[in-house]
C-alpha cells in the first residue's frame, strides 16, 4: 500500500522551510521514529551535511530524527530498512545522476511500493513520477537515464506558474515547454503550484492543498482541477516508454 506525498515546493513565499507541509508528515509518518533523508539534489550546490541538517532541524522539532542517505556506508541496505524517506529539492539531473549511480532508485521505488511512507518536495516529488523530463531544472549534469521511480501513471511540472498578462516575455512558457514534451511522448502532466501536493495512499491518488492544479493531456486542452479531486487518466505509461536515455 503506497503512502507518498510529492509537495511541488518546500518552502511559500514568507514561510518557514517546510512548514505548511508539517500537518501532512505527522499524518504521513505515523509511527515513524526514524526517516531517511536523500540529500543529493543539493540546493545551490551545499553540502549533503548542510542540506540534512537544515531539514534536521525542522523533522527534529516535529519529533523525527533524520539521517542523510550518504552517512551510510551500505545506502542500498539503509533504503531496505528504512521505516519512511524524505527527498529535498534541488536540482533534478544531479538527484537522478546521483540515484542512478548508486543503483538506488529501483530500490527506492520498490521500497516505496511496498509501503514505506515518501515524502518529496520539488526535485523530490519529480522523481515520483514516470520520468524528470518535465523538471524546470537545467541540466548540469547528465543522468545515465532519466527514468524515475513511477510511483504515479503521469509527470510533475513543480512550481508551476501561469503566464502573467501585459508581461512583454517572448521566452516560452511552461505550458509552452509541457506541449513540447508532450510532441515526443504521450504522457499526462501534471502543472502543481506551490502550496499544493499530491497525495497517494494505496492506489487512490487525489490532489491536495490550497490551489487547483492544471492538467495537460496530448491533443486535449488543458484544465484545471480543484484541491482534493481524484487524479485519473485514461491509460496507464508503461515505464519503459519513459526511457528515452540510453543506460
Amino acid at each position: 500500500m503506497k503512502n507518498v506525498v510529492l509537495a511541488s515546493t518546500s518552502t511559500l513565499h514568507g514561510e518557514a522551510y517546510l512548514s505548511y507541509l508539517l500537518p501532512v508528515m505527522r499524518e504521513l509518518f505515523a509511527g515513524v521514529t526514524e526517516v531517511i533523508f536523500v540529500p543529493y539534489a543539493r540546493p545551490g550546490g551545499i553540502s549533503h551535511d548542510e542540506y540534512t541538517e537544515k531539514a534536521a532541524t525542522v523533522f527534529a522539532a516535529a519529533g523525527y530524527q533524520l539521517r542523510g542517505l550518504h552517512t551510510f556506508e551500505e545506502p542500498a541496505a539503509a533504503i531496505k530498512n528504512a521505516q519512511a524517506f524524505f527527498t529535498g529539492g534541488g536540482n533534478t539531473f544531479l538527484l537522478v545522476k546521483q540515484l542512478h549511480e548508486l543503483g538506488l532508485m529501483d530500490l527506492l521505488a520498490e521500497a516505496v511500493e511496498k509501503g514505506t511512507p515518501y515524502m518529496g518536495t520539488s526535485a523530490g516529488s519529480n522523481i515520483g513520477g514516470v520520468n524528470m523530463q518535465t523538471t524546470n531544472d537545467m541540466p548540469v549534469v547528465y543522468p545515465p537515464s532519466f527514468q524515475t521511480m513511477g510511483l504515479i501513471p503521469f509527470n510533475l511540472n513543480p512550481h508551476y506558474l501561469d503566464p502573467i498578462p501585459g508581461l512583454p516575455h517572448m521566452g516560452e512558457s511552461r505550458e509552452t515547454r509541457i506541449r513540447e514534451f508532450q510532441v515526443q511522448q504521450d504522457l499526462p502532466v501534471v502543472g502543481l503550484r506551490e502550496g499544493s501536493w499530491i497525495r497517494i495512499k494505496d492506489k487512490r491518488i487525489t490532489l491536495e492543498g490550497t490551489l487547483s492544479a492544471k492538467i495537460f493531456e496530448k491533443d486535449k486542452a488543458a484544465y484545471e482541477v480543484e484541491a482534493g479531486t481524484e487524479l485519473e487518466f485514461s491509460k496507464t505509461i508503461p515505464l519503459s516508454s519513459a526511457d528515452t536515455h540510453s543506460r
